[in-house]
C-alpha cells in the first residue's frame, strides 16, 4: 500500500496514475477536492494537513510499505511527519526541491553530494532544514527516510516561464505570445536550465517507491535535455505558431522592481543549472527521460485547448510585465 500526502497535484497526479498503472494499491491523503482517481481505484482519506490530530485520528490503524509527502515545507512539518509515521511505514519519501543545491554555483554538473545552501531563497532553506531533520532521524532512530528532489517539473496543466510561480494564471504567458505581446527572458536568456516532464518524473520516482536500497538517500529526478531560457521560450512560442518577442532584462532589475521575484531568479533560474543523473540510473536502471520540452509543451497546450476553463488571463501579471519592460526602456 502506498499513501500519497497530495495525489492530485502537477507532480503527484502523474505519480499516481503510474502507480496504479503498475497495480499498486494507492491511497490519497487530501481534502477531496478532486476525486478523479476514484474510479481507477485509489483511495481516498479525507483531512486537513494543517490539523495534526485530525489527520493522526483519520490514519488510526493504518500502516503502508511507502508513505510520500507533497506538502512538507517547513521543519515543523517534517517533524509532523515523523511523529505520524515512524512505526507505520516501511519508507518515507521527502519531496524536497533541487532549490536546495548550492547558490551561487561553484562546479557543474549538479550532483546529489553538491553543498545544500542557498542564501537567496526562504523556500529553500525550509526544505534544507526538513532533509536534515529527516536525515537525523534516519540516522539516530532508523526512521526510513528517502529523499526526493525535482527541478522545474511541468505538465499538461503547468506551462513553463521564467517569471511564472506556480500560483499565477499560466496560461496568461502563452495569451501574451499569441497576441504578439512582448515577454521577459531574464539575463541575456543564455543560462541553461532543465525542464522535466512529470511523467518522466514519475517514472524516476515510482522506480523509488518501494526500493529498500535508496533508503538514506537523497536523489534529483530531472531529465538529460539542457536548453537556454531564450531556447524554451522560443520552442513554446513556436507551439503556439507564433514567434517570441523577448526583451531580455537584468535580473538584479527584475527582482528589484518585480518584488513577488525576488530570490527567484538569483536562488534559482539565473544559475546554469545541469543535472548528473548517474545515481538515479544506478538505483533504478530503467529511468529514461522519454518526453523533450518540444514534445512536452505541445502536450501541455492541447490539454488547455481542451480544457477552455483553464485558459486564464491575469490582467495585473500583465500589466507588471508590462511595466517592467517600460522602466527598463526608460533607463
Amino acid at each position: 500500500d502506498i499513501l500519497l500526502i497530495g495525489g492530485t497535484g502537477n507532480i503527484s497526479a502523474s505519480i499516481t496514475r503510474e502507480l496504479l498503472a503498475r497495480g499498486d494499491d494507492v491511497w490519497l491523503f487530501n481534502r477531496g477536492h478532486n476525486r478523479e482517481f476514484e474510479q481507477y481505484g485509489a483511495r481516498y482519506i479525507i483531512g486537513d494537513l494543517s490539523k495534526p490530530d485530525e489527520m493522526k485520528a483519520s490514519l488510526d490503524g493504518l500502516k503502508f510499505d511507502v508513505v510520500a509527502d507533497f506538502f512538507c515545507f517547513t521543519p515543523e512539518q517534517a517533524e509532523r511527519d515523523f511523529e505520524l509515521f515512524r512505526g507505520r511505514t516501511g519508507q518515507f519519501i521527502l519531496v524536497s526541491t533541487c532549490t536546495v543545491y548550492q547558490k551561487p554555483l561553484k562546479t557543474w554538473p549538479i550532483r546529489e553530494d553538491t553543498p545544500l545552501k542557498n542564501p537567496y531563497s526562504t523556500y529553500a532553506q525550509n526544505k534544507i532544514a526538513c532533509e536534515l531533520y529527516l536525515l537525523e532521524r534516519y540516522r539516530e532512530q532508523d526512521f526510513p527516510v528517502t529523499i526526493v528532489r525535482p527541478s522545474h517539473t511541468y505538465g499538461e496543466t503547468k506551462l513553463v516561464g521564467p517569471l511564472l510561480s506556480w500560483m499565477d494564471s499560466h496560461w496568461t504567458l502563452a495569451d501574451r505570445m499569441l497576441r504578439s505581446q512582448e515577454i521577459i527572458v531574464h539575463g541575456d536568456g543564455r543560462s541553461l536550465w532543465t525542464l522535466t516532464h512529470s511523467d518522466d518524473f514519475a517514472m524516476g520516482f515510482c522506480g523509488l517507491a518501494g526500493n529498500p536500497a535508496s533508503i538514506g538517500h537523497a536523489f534529483h529526478i530531472t531529465s538529460d535535455e539542457h536548453l537556454t531560457w531564450n531556447e524554451i521560450m522560443t520552442i513554446f512560442a513556436h507551439a503556439l505558431g507564433v514567434e517570441p518577442r523577448i526583451v531580455n532584462i537584468p535580473s538584479a532589475f527584475i527582482e528589484e522592481n518585480w518584488p513577488k521575484f525576488k530570490g527567484s531568479l538569483f536562488g534559482d533560474k539565473a544559475e546554469n543549472l545541469v543535472f548528473c543523473t548517474d545515481k538515479l540510473k544506478r538505483f533504478v536502471p530503467q529511468y529514461s527521460p522519454k518526453i523533450p520540452f518540444h514534445m512536452g509543451i505541445r502536450r501541455s497546450l492541447a490539454w488547455y485547448q481542451a480544457h477552455p476553463e483553464a485558459r486564464i488571463v491575469d490582467p495585473p501579471y500583465n500589466q507588471e510585465m508590462d511595466a517592467l519592460i517600460e522602466r527598463y526602456r526608460k533607463l
